[in-house]
């Protein structure tokens, strides 16, 4: 049928869970929207310290921001003064008491949303993007991932049409509601157009 379904949203309540942890009786779309802001903003500002995923929880007026980060050291910086600009940051952005925790990914070489990113980023260099493909998935299989699905959308090596091309190695049975798929995406801004980057692992569950 040609229709696509988020891996993670549709296994959350089997072996995912929701990003943004919190109820509101009033004021949904406020929080929505502030938390869009927040992601947003922390996204930018710690883009090279290989910012995996974000975790909100909102207690009361308490806010619990979780980072995943493939280089925690360049996050917190010196004694802790980069955490403290990011918190100063966050708490422009919302009314709540904001405390933050970062947490080092294991293996950045298994995770989607940074090997998305690694591969944008390789290609707005101009690497030759199959190269980069075949090196990214040599890594994630090197690093424990039971397979691997790398997908390259837009202009790719200048070309004048726009084209798809993926690559794949393993098993990623997208189909399979227990499998622990992880997804990520990211694009990469090149002198010819936008190229969006997906990645799915499949991981031991």
């Amino acid at each position: 049928m040609g229709q696509k379904v988020n891996p993670i949203g549709l296994r959350i309540g089997i072996n995912k869970n929701w990003t943004s942890r919190w109820f509101v009786a009033k004021g949904l779309k406020e929080n929505l929207l502030e938390d869009y802001n927040i992601r947003k903003a922390v996204k930018r500002r710690s883009y090279y310290a290989g910012l995996s995923k974000m975790e909100i929880e909102r207690k009361g007026n308490k806010m619990t921001l979780s980072l995943y980060a493939a280089r925690p050291g360049i996050m917190i910086g010196k004694k802790g003064s980069e955490i403290e600009k990011l918190k100063k940051l966050v708490s422009s952005l919302t009314s709540c008491n904001v405390t933050i925790n970062v947490r080092e990914v294991d293996k950045p070489e298994a995770d989607a949303q940074l090997v998305a990113e690694n591969v944008a980023l390789q290609i707005e260099k101009r690497m030759p993007y199959r190269r980069v493909l075949k090196k990214v998935m040599r890594l994630a299989a090197k690093a424990g991932a039971r397979g691997i699905k790398i997908k390259c959308s837009g202009k790719l090596g200048g070309a004048e049409m726009a084209r798809c091309e993926w690559r794949q190695e393993g098993r990623v049975s997208l189909q399979t509601f227990k499998a622990n798929i992880d997804y990520g995406f990211a694009e990469a801004l090149t002198t010819a157009g936008v190229i969006g980057v997906k990645a799915w692992i499949f991981k031991e569950d």
